[in-house]
């Protein structure tokens, strides 16, 4: 069993089948609860139909995938911050979920106490890898290739590596909005880290990470594309966002996830101009941000939505690869 766990295609496998298998387990009990997804009034109508769709659904491949991750830890302890890193951002959504769907919070929990949580998280993984693990304050840079770093100093290296955690994971969680849209583009993206680090034999745990919360995404999609019978929430997508954020830096690539995280920046910029624009100028740029639901209310199906994104995503981490290994 060990030996299975220990080889990316096994994990990815064992990933995927638990995922699978916690499935049709989890979701008729979430249903039962009524852990249905409140839908925003002011979002497509299309979908006003998802209203009382179960949420939490992150749990569906959080669960198998930290079990396995458990096991992978008694052989490669590098693993531990990565499952302590992981479970600390699902922690901080579960938080968000519970108060929203259980509590029946109208806001769940504040940005402030959002941001406080996963800000934490982000620091204790960045302090640990520079100080505890000695892991160095390096980055290799575009077209210089994976044998030459460029050392950063930490005063900078520490809060620009917290801040690419911070946005990425709220750049994952914005771009969960359509079926099956974050699950997807992150499963291509974690498959990206997963060559990437296959390329480094320093790099084994990161390697079998990726492959883990990629077989789990590739799992979830089962349940999750159109027409979506579970959603992840906060729980699921603060998690994925975090083990994205992990991965680049881990493998000391910060700057890659403008390729292969293309489709999280731009769902996070949209956010951003939509908001200024609107504060400042009192209209609108896009019909409605994040950009998924721009496409979407212009005539785009849910699923044309997803394709797009996803092909883009695929495009853009060629460019990232090439970027990274041709000097």
């Amino acid at each position: 069993m060990i030996d299975f766990v220990n080889d990316r295609a096994g994990v990815f496998i064992l990933s995927f089948l638990g995922t699978l298998a916690m499935g049709p387990l989890l979701i008729p009990a979430l249903k039962k609860l009524k852990f249905g997804q409140p839908v925003r009034d002011d979002g497509p109508s299309t979908h006003l139909k998802k209203a009382g769709t179960p949420t939490l659904g992150g749990i569906v491949f959080l669960a198998p995938t930290m079990a396995i991750l458990c096991i992978l830890s008694l052989e490669q302890r590098n693993v531990l911050p990565l499952l302590t890193l992981t479970i600390g951002f699902g922690a901080v959504g579960f938080s968000d979920d519970y108060l929203k769907i259980i509590k029946k919070s109208k806001n769940g929990l504040s940005a402030m106490q959002k941001t406080v949580g996963l800000l934490l998280v982000s620091t204790a993984f960045v302090l640990f890898l520079v100080y505890v693990r000695d892991a160095g304050t390096e980055m290799y840079l575009p077209l210089a290739g994976m044998m030459r770093a460029v050392e950063i100093p930490a005063m900078i290296y520490i809060p620009f590596t917290i801040f690419t955690m911070l946005a990425t994971t709220n750049s994952v969680n914005l771009t969960d909005g359509v079926d099956g849209l974050a699950a997807s583009v992150t499963l291509i993206v974690m498959i990206f880290f997963t060559l990437v680090a296959a390329a480094n034999a320093e790099q084994r745990e990161i390697m079998l990470y990726t492959a883990i919360i990629a077989g789990g995404c590739l799992g979830f999609l089962v349940f999750n594309f159109h027409p979506a019978k579970v959603f992840m929430g906060d729980c699921g997508a603060l998690a994925l966002g975090g083990a994205v954020a992990a991965a680049a830096i881990v493998l000391k690539i910060h700057w890659v996830l403008l390729f292969t995280g293309i489709i999280y920046v731009l769902e996070a910029i949209s956010d951003i101009i939509q908001v200024f624009w609107y504060k400042t100028r009192g209209k609108r740029v896009f019909k409605m941000a994040p950009l998924h639901h721009h496409f979407e209310l212009s005539g785009w199906k849910e699923t044309k939505v997803v394709v797009v994104f996803c092909v883009v995503t695929l495009v853009f981490s060629v460019i990232g690869w090439l970027l990274l290994f041709l000097e």
